[in-house]
């Protein structure tokens, strides 16, 4: 059965044709088309949809790929969930909370509990290890989150870093509007009107005092981004660690705004982290010396011509759309890919992702190009991470304000550039959160319980130490002391409560990605039997190579199962 539904996103009616069957005791729902802004154009392309399938009946059985074929012998279901139970998922299992619950949150901001924690610290990590430790042309640095206000003035942040508030006449809610589109606006809450004359500009920066009296405190602000101050420290990082063009310099921080309307769980927040790089080029020497590590790979892209034209998106090689001219530099086509290609690498699903170009209209002054890495949110298509290039736009405003010489010497030219920003891939911690949450989610009809099949390298606790049972005190101390050891490299945990059942349930539902058993086969010949999250299988290996098989299997990829004996148990 086939119907349309209506969503509203930003104030806006998008319709979408979903269609819904019986599956024994549960309905399975899917979205399986877009189909436009008013319910008449809905209509007609609903009915169009609807006649192509029923001329297209045969069952292509024999082309369902690997990865179908993989799901259906697990019997995993993907599940389609809504932001709002992500959220209500988190919040139970320990990974986000509202902050300040007990006292009825704060919009928002949140704290991330004993999960949650360690895959955000997971995330960054990987970020870091991936764009820092393993290059040479990029260095990090640590910026103060409250820094000299002139830094501010200079970016152009004071003047000109707000969004428009308008009030609901019916809700009384603000909602944030954009500027062009203020007479059309609806609230973004319940769709009223908008108190649109009695509009105001707010100022996104949270301000606060510092000093030893109140008398002579100064203004400062809380930093709203990180980049800035990469621009700051500019040259003294590129002295401290010799750099040389093309070089980058990365930071992972917080940064707070001041939204108007923080919505959608952890996608808009008050409060976040941001993983950013600014990469540097003479802008004499455009060329890209990586561009051939990444000319094949496919991105799904949506140009601005595609969005003028109302048409689709499209999947093409980078070496293509570089070629057409849909990307207009090397170094842009070269850092999209790269970054798409972090998150798949990581078990991100290729087809959530497209990247989106900017309208003409909506670039910043001083960018030439700027694209969006998307991701299809359950909310729709929207940013994840932004990749813009800004000129020497800050360079020389930094330049000017402060008065300090910023350019560097080019030994090949023999004379001083002032570098420009070819790339600057921005990515918030929470998005990049959201993502990795919502596409390791599934529910396994065979187990009949969620499982969170998080890459091992971002799952919170890599390994679960259980004991068969816990009045053996031969085999409890075998435990223990495998825990004892494991601990001192790994999150793991020791977990001796409940049948082994519940405990492999309770591991699948955080992500944990091994449970390891100590049985009374462990007594006779010091071994123990090491369960996959994701087949259930087991393996039987020795107790004192456990630790070096999960180096293996997190930071190499190896295949658990490849690395000891199989073994069949009564309890999957």
């Amino acid at each position: 059965m086939s119907y349309i539904v209506e969503k509203e996103i930003k104030g806006r009616k998008y319709f979408y044709l979903r269609h819904s069957e019986r599956n024994g005791n549960r309905i399975n729902s899917k979205t399986i088309a877009y189909l436009g802004k008013t319910r008449e154009e809905a209509e007609k392309k609903a009915r169009e949809i609807e006649q192509k399938l029923k001329n297209e009946k045969k069952i292509k059985k024999e082309k369902i790929n690997e990865d179908e074929t993989e799901k259906a012998n697990a019997n995993e279901e993907q599940v389609e969930l809504t932001i709002d139970e992500l959220a209500s998922f988190c919040r139970r299992k320990g990974f986000v909370y509202p902050s300040g619950e007990i006292y009825g949150g704060l919009a928002g901001f949140w704290d991330f509990g004993h999960l949650g924690v360690e895959l955000n610290n997971n995330i960054k990590k990987q970020w870091w290890n991936f764009h820092v430790y393993e290059r040479k042309d990029i260095v990090g640095i640590d910026g103060s989150i409250i820094t000299s206000p002139r830094v501010w003035e200079a970016s152009g942040h004071v003047d000109s870093f707000s969004d428009v508030s308008v009030r609901c006449k019916k809700c009384r809610k603000y909602s944030k509007v954009d500027k062009n589109e203020l007479e059309n606006a609806m609230c973004s809450f319940c769709n009223g009107e908008l108190e649109k004359e009695n509009a105001k500009e707010l100022n996104l920066m949270f301000k606060t005092k510092i000093g030893p009296v109140e008398e002579e405190s100064i203004k400062v602000y809380l930093r709203p981004e990180t980049a800035q101050l990469i621009f700051a420290d500019f040259r003294l990082v590129q002295e401290n660690a010799r750099l040389k063009l093309p070089f980058g310099i990365a930071q992972i921080g917080k940064a707070f705004r001041n939204e108007i309307s923080p919505r959608d769980f952890i996608f808009r927040c008050r409060e976040f982290e941001q993983m950013e790089i600014e990469y540097f080029i003479n802008p004499e020497k455009k060329e890209c010396p990586f561009f051939g590590e990444i000319e094949n790979f496919e991105l799904n892209i949506y140009s601005e011509e595609m969005q003028k034209n109302g048409e689709e998106s499209e999947k093409m090689k980078v070496k293509d759309a570089l070629k057409k001219g849909i990307i207009k530099l090397a170094w842009h086509a070269y850092w999209l890919a790269l970054e798409t290609k972090w998150f798949v690498e990581l078990g991100a699903k290729k087809e959530n992702f497209r990247i989106r170009q900017h309208l003409s209209e909506e670039r910043s002054h001083y960018a030439t190009d700027t694209w969006d890495l998307q991701y299809k949110f359950p909310f729709g298509w929207q940013e994840l991470e932004g990749i813009a290039d800004r000129g020497v736009f800050d360079l020389s405003q930094h330049e000017k304000n402060s008065g300090k010489d910023l350019k560097l010497f080019d030994e090949e030219s023999k004379k001083k550039v002032l570098p420009m920003v070819v790339a600057e891939p921005s990515l918030g911690v929470g998005r990049a959160f959201i993502v990795f949450m919502l596409d390791a989610y599934s529910y396994d009809e065979k187990r009949n319980n969620i499982v969170l099949r998080l890459n091992p390298k971002l799952a919170p606790i890599k390994a679960a130490i259980f004991p068969i049972v816990k009045v053996d005190e031969k085999i409890v101390k075998m435990a223990e002391d495998c825990y004892k050891e494991l601990r001192k490299e790994f999150s793991v945990i020791y977990d001796d409560s409940g049948s082994v059942g519940r405990r492999y349930s309770r591991n699948d539902e955080n992500g944990t990605p091994f449970c390891i058993t100590f049985d009374e086969q462990s007594l006779k010949d010091e071994t123990a039997t090491v369960r996959d999250r994701d087949t259930t299988e087991q393996v039987r290996v020795k107790v004192s190579e456990i630790r070096e098989i999960l180096r293996k299997v997190i930071f190499e990829g190896r295949n658990i199962l490849e690395l000891g004996k199989k073994v069949n148990t009564r309890v999957k």
